[in-house]
């Protein structure tokens, strides 16, 4: 049985995962068989899904459904095959958008480890010190693209040893990481998320809703009434644990979801910027431009190109 958010613990703090990590029912080793290397595998939905920050390093290997992807200030899709490197203390959340009926057993496949052993090591172990700039760049999140089946292989190697092993293991992985250049940093800021229990449960209420609803008229002031909070209140709120101002936040979703379209459909681009909510085909031009640094219709072309989509025999501009 899949676990779910209402029959699951759920910690006061983000950044103290401590009870999460002893727990097995929600997938992780038993705290007696991982040295400082964890490996995780989680299905969903569950308690670990959500909008939240620790002391670790987490490398993150999606292995079904697709959605949203939130790492700092930066929002995008996900799919099957997504490796992901996000720093200390960066907030992310993997939100499934195509779940089936009954949820999935295995979604996403996690290794966690801290820094402070590797930065430790690396001032008498020389070869260690190749991971630093990896480790350093992890700040903001590192988007690897063609790995989908060496990180697999990884995994089950570092999942299936102990001790020395699993180690040269992870060292394995991780060497392979750094040498990569087919990537890309996520997050613009480093950022502190929300530090209590009910903010957080305010914050994934409100990017549920909007990335659910995305052609409902919402505004701060409207967000700001139903929170009790005034509209400068809310506004600081909302930009300390997303990096972004709400506005801003409203467009990125509007436009990460205009991709998917772009993606995954024949649409006009006309229809998609009306579909995510632009009722200014201008006006969603430019925000695209904005925030993609490309039109529309030049991220159909790339997407089909980087995803390896069949080719639109028509790619309508307008």
């Amino acid at each position: 049985m899949l676990p779910t958010m209402a029959t699951k613990p759920r910690q006061l703090k983000p950044e103290l995962e401590r009870d999460y990590s002893r727990s097995t029912e929600l997938g992780y080793e038993p705290p007696d068989e991982a040295g400082f290397i964890r490996c995780l595998s989680h299905g969903y939905p569950t308690p670990l899904a959500r909008w939240h920050y620790h002391d670790e390093y987490e490398l993150h290997l999606i292995t079904a459904t697709s959605g949203k992807v939130f790492v700092g200030d930066w929002i995008g899709q996900f799919q099957p095959g997504q490796v992901v490197l996000t720093g200390p203390r960066l907030p992310h959340n993997w939100v499934t958008m195509d779940l089936p009926e009954g949820g999935v057993a295995e979604r996403d496949l996690v290794i966690q480890f801290p820094h402070e052993p590797i930065a430790a090591g690396s001032q008498h172990i020389a070869e260690l010190r190749e991971l630093l700039p990896l480790l350093e760049r992890a700040k903001h999140g590192i988007e690897f693209f063609s790995l989908y089946p060496q990180a697999l292989a990884h995994w089950r190697r570092i999942k299936a040893r102990h001790g020395l092993a699993r180690f040269a293991a992870f060292c394995d992985y991780l060497s392979e990481l750094a040498q990569c250049t087919d990537y890309r940093l996520l997050s613009n800021a480093q950022l502190q998320s929300v530090d209590n229990d009910a903010q957080l449960e305010q914050i994934n209420a409100i990017v549920s809703r909007l990335t659910e609803n995305l052609s409902e008229a919402l505004s701060a002031a409207d967000l700001a009434r139903e929170l009790g909070m005034s509209e400068s209140r809310f506004s600081r709120f909302f930009r300390r644990a997303t990096g972004n101002t709400f506005t801003d936040f409203v467009n990125h979703v509007r436009i990460n979801r205009a991709c998917q379209l772009l993606m995954e459909s024949d649409l006009f681009i006309t229809n998609i910027g009306f579909e995510v909510g632009f009722n200014n085909i201008a006006n969603f031009n430019r925000r695209f431009l904005d925030i993609k640094g490309m039109t529309p219709s030049d991220y159909r072309r790339q997407a089909a190109k980087r995803f390896g989509l069949k080719k639109l025999n028509h790619v309508p501009r307008h």
